[in-house]
């Protein structure tokens, strides 16, 4: 299937319990079905995967797939810091129905070159969708660097790559490496518009999870070649996006979908909690200064 737009990063709800409201999640994904995302990640960062069981991820894949039923997209969240693990994950989740799966780079212990040269090779060679790399060194303390890239990106299984490092240099030179073949998303909500100026053909978006037809407009407006018009969207909402990182993320973004209502997303996995007070009456006053633009 065609990626492109804005592709929300998915929270994943909780029960009070603390176990996974299937019930919320379904409507969450309906919701952004119906609402011009082009496409749905789940159990990334946003969706709180490094608090999850391999039980309750899998689960997790087999009833979005399902629900979603190829209206759009579902991009699977299946990295590790261990290539066995990022293999397996890669794998089974590709055979459960994944469109894609979205594998980040080694964290903690991080790798040479060659390392991780092999490990998005060994990834590549399991899975039987594609994979989209995921740049971002200040969650892993490392970056992939360009010449690994040179050679990645001519992987026949390796779509791209979402780049989340926040460094427009950087993402300049990720851009002489797209074609069509290898294919570049912002992971940054604050710099959709400059970093599809470059190429990238859309966002995995933070932002979408509160805001998805404005974040979905912005990224067709720069896919037409409308920049003045997109620069206007994320200039309106470029105060909500910094303030949806007030704290980790998702602690203000669920946070922020608790207050709008719409869904009841519930709380977090530990060692994440509840945002600050201060911060989240800052969040809620953004909110409420732009809501007839956001709902």
């Amino acid at each position: 299937m065609e990626l492109k737009g804005s592709i929300v990063a998915l929270v994943t709800p909780f029960n009070q319990d603390g176990s996974v409201n299937y019930d919320e999640l379904g409507r969450l994904l309906d919701y952004h079905c119906d609402n011009n995302s082009g496409g749905i990640v789940i159990l990334g960062t946003t969706g709180e995967a490094s608090t999850l069981s391999f039980d309750e991820e899998e689960k997790i894949v087999k009833f979005s797939v399902a629900r979603v039923n190829h209206r759009v997209p579902v991009i699977v969240g299946s990295g590790s810091n261990e290539t066995a693990k990022a293999v397996t994950y890669s794998k089974k989740y590709s055979e459960l129905g994944a469109d894609y799966v979205l594998v980040i780079t080694p964290y903690y212990n991080k790798t040479n070159e060659t390392g991780l040269i092999k490990h998005f090779e060994a990834v590549a060679a399991a899975s039987k969708c594609p994979v989209i790399m995921y740049n971002v060194p200040g969650r892993t303390g490392m970056s992939i660097s360009i010449s690994a890239l040179e050679k990645l990106a001519k992987n026949p299984n390796i779509y791209g790559i979402k780049e989340a490092s926040g460094n427009m240099s950087y993402a300049a030179k990720v851009s002489k490496l797209l074609g069509k073949d290898f294919h570049m998303f912002s992971g940054n909500d604050d710099i959709i518009v400059p970093m599809m100026s470059i190429g990238a053909e859309g966002v995995i978006s933070v932002l979408a999870n509160v805001a998805p037809k404005q974040t979905a407009k912005m990224c067709e407006l720069c896919l037409n070649n409308q920049y003045p018009e997109a620069l206007k969207i994320q200039n309106d909402l470029l105060t909500l996006i910094n303030d949806l990182f007030l704290e980790v993320n998702p602690i203000p973004v669920k946070a922020a979908m608790d207050y709008i209502g719409l869904f009841n997303v519930g709380g977090y996995r530990a060692p994440l909690d509840d945002m600050d007070p201060t911060k989240r009456k800052v969040l809620e006053a953004e909110i409420d200064r732009i809501k007839e633009l956001i709902y």
